[in-house]
């Protein structure tokens, strides 16, 4: 073989142990100036197969930047060994990569490849039969029944770099494994490891480097344009998303779940536009989206805080889009606000102009800065005589102003008699010594409201 091997110019001939020790096999690697390799017993072949296929394979097998074929690609070359749909999941059931074929399995894949984790049901079943855990002692892939009728089985193995769990393969089938497909897909957790591990490398120095050009961005630091172009996003509309995990935790706590916080974002982000960057600045979480208009990028935002909110509560606000690098702090700072004007019970995503008027308001009450409000103002007096006097002529001016002046309107939302109104309407505006028919008057009294109605949300 090696002769044979000499005339096809081949590069190396790998052998199983004890073979290459043996001095004749060796004398002739020499002769014919071959490399000889020993490959360890517990080696499988289809093992030395996929990662010789991926680091020496041909052209197709390449990503765009020369690396061997991303984690898609490995996933079908792993369906088409063990002729079964698979996904490539990580510790906490996240969806990582998915072959081709899910169309053909069941309701359980369907919605783990839609909603790019498995259904919060299926992780609780699987727990209950401690699959996880027959999997953490055993490095052999595990059979598991269907976990809801009308289902289909699993072949499930865990993907280790030595006792740490990277994740998992899993594969639809109709009956267990066996044989050659058996071994294959034992094989494929090795290589998946070897994959993941590179990635882990190579995306931990990437993001750092993303994040570090993305801060200057959100702070307009240095050669913004330069790092726009480095970043992909030089000639793109994009906007900044700042998201808020609403939590009491310890710190310790709260550090790991933020982040967990931006490596969900930032996948999440990614799934939506390539050029995507994501970082951490204090206990917010930033991400860079490019869109088309605000509908889009609100839609994207409203899908991860409603898929992460089962793990932490969180809220999440939207700048406005901008499309020079220069601007990008100021969709920043929208979105900071934003943040600042979402409370419990609200809405827990919003965008520029879902909260407009109230975003006007907020920065005209920043513009005041430590100054109280006058005490003469027309609310104040207002506030004081309803404090003083258990009454609620805020309310009413509020309502009235509310309903555009329709006494009937205003009336029925406080539930009282439109005369009872028009009394209390009366009385306010003698107390507060305001004409209601101005339209200037108007304008100040609405605009006192939401002032004060801020002060008393901030303090």
């Amino acid at each position: 073989m090696l002769t044979d091997l000499a005339s096809a110019r081949a590069a190396a001939l790998l052998v199983k142990e004890p073979v290459a020790t043996d001095p004749a096999v060796a004398s002739a690697a020499d002769a014919a100036r071959v490399t000889l390799v020993e490959v360890g017993g517990g080696v499988a072949w289809e093992q030395l197969f996929l990662l010789l296929h991926r680091l020496l394979g041909p052209s197709k097998a390449q990503s765009a930047d020369g690396e061997p074929g991303d984690l898609f690609q490995l996933a079908n070359e792993i369906a088409a060994l063990v002729a079964a749909p698979v996904t490539i999941e990580d510790p906490a059931s996240r969806m990582l990569a998915f072959s081709g074929g899910q169309e053909d399995t069941d309701e359980g894949r369907v919605r783990t490849v839609l909603g790019r984790e498995v259904p919060e049901r299926y992780q609780e079943r699987l727990a209950e039969w401690d699959v996880f855990g027959e999997l953490e002692t055993s490095s052999n892939p595990v059979f598991v029944p269907a976990v809801f009728p009308g289902h289909k089985p699993r072949m499930v193995v865990a993907v280790r770099a030595g006792t740490t769990i990277l994740g998992y393969i899993w594969a639809v089938v109709q009956e267990p494994l066996s044989g050659i497909r058996l071994r294959a897909f034992r094989a494929a957790a090795e290589i998946v490891a070897l994959h993941l591990l590179r990635e882990r490398a190579v995306a931990s120095a990437g993001s750092r480097l993303r994040a570090e050009q993305f801060e200057a961005l959100l702070t307009n630091d240095g050669e913004v344009a330069e790092f726009a172009q480095r970043l992909g996003v030089l000639g793109l509309t994009v906007c900044v998303v700042a998201v808020e995990l609403i939590s009491g935790a310890a710190e310790a706590e709260r550090a790991a779940e933020l982040n967990r916080v931006s490596d969900a974002l930032g996948l999440h982000l990614r799934l939506a536009h390539r050029a995507t960057a994501v970082t951490t600045l204090g206990d917010i979480v930033y991400g860079l989206l490019p869109a088309v208009d605000e509908k889009a990028a609100l839609r994207v935002i409203d899908e991860f805080v409603d898929r992460s909110g089962s793990r932490a509560p969180l809220r999440a606000g939207v700048g406005r889009l901008v499309g020079e690098p220069a601007d990008v702090v100021l969709s920043r700072t929208d979105a900071d606000d934003i943040l600042r004007l979402l409370s419990p019970g609200d809405r827990p995503t919003a965008s520029v102009r879902s909260v407009r008027t109230d975003l006007m308001v907020l920065r005209l009450a920043d513009g005041i800065g430590g100054r109280e409000l006058p005490e003469d103002s027309p609310v104040a007096v207002l506030l004081g005589h309803d404090a003083e006097h258990h009454a609620n002529l805020v309310g009413t001016l509020a309502a009235y102003l509310d309903h555009f002046g329709d006494v009937g309107k205003a009336a029925a939302a406080l539930h009282v008699h439109p005369n009872t109104f028009r009394y209390r309407l009366t009385r306010l505006s003698d107390i507060a010594g305001v004409d209601l028919r101005d339209p200037d008057v108007r304008l100040a009294a609405m605009i006192d409201l939401r002032l004060h109605g801020f002060r008393r949300n901030r303090r």
